[in-house]
């Protein structure tokens, strides 16, 4: 009988191993949001109030408005029902959410661009200064801005935050649903960009 040297063969990444770096081997952030440009996704203004200075005195001024633009917005559930939006950690919305049960979600239409871009702006001013011109109506169940021209608009309070990676997916009990405007198409994001759907 021969004796042959043992084969070795090229170790076979574990999942432990693959996901090591927080990547799947082969995987860049680049080719991931690459691949992730191509899903078509609608947009919405997610606002939420401040909590007031001093809970306890109804003569307190109220606190800020806050608007933050989101692109990853599903429904969950229909009974009950639910929504969940997805905040980067540590944004000022994430910050306002984990001490805000109530907010609101204006889902925009291919008329408010304008609205998206300068809610997703980097470094930019305050919200009070970005809501001065735009048409809203306070939620009653919220006390959030609900925009005016939206397709559609819910208020919501919060029944889960789960960490997820780099981001907190915030789940939201619907409180109210209401289709205010029924013209014009959505606004949507699609290869980084905001665009209309062809009609």
């Amino acid at each position: 009988m021969l004796n042959h040297p043992p084969v070795t063969l090229p170790a076979q990444p574990t999942p432990a191993a693959a996901l090591a770096g927080g990547h799947a081997v082969g995987v860049s952030n680049d080719e991931f949001r690459a691949a992730m440009s191509r899903l078509a996704a609608g947009v919405v203004l997610v606002t939420a109030q401040e909590p007031p200075l001093d809970p306890d005195d109804p003569t307190a001024p109220r606190g800020e408005d806050v608007g933050m633009t989101a692109t990853a917005f599903v429904s969950v559930s229909l009974d009950p029902p639910l929504v969940l939006v997805s905040l980067r950690e540590g944004s000022r919305m994430d910050d306002l959410l984990a001490e805000q049960p109530l907010w609101a979600v204006s889902v925009l239409s291919e008329s408010q661009r304008h609205i998206a871009g300068r809610f997703s702006m980097k470094g930019r001013i305050s919200d009070r200064l970005l809501f001065e011109d735009i048409a809203y109506a306070r939620g009653e169940a919220s006390g959030a801005l609900l925009v005016g021209g939206a397709l559609a608009t819910l208020e919501c309070r919060t029944e889960q935050r789960v960490p997820a990676g780099d981001h907190t997916l915030v789940v939201g009990r619907v409180l109210t649903a209401r289709v205010p405007s029924a013209d014009g198409g959505p606004l949507t994001y699609f290869r980084g960009r905001y665009r209309q759907l062809d009609h």
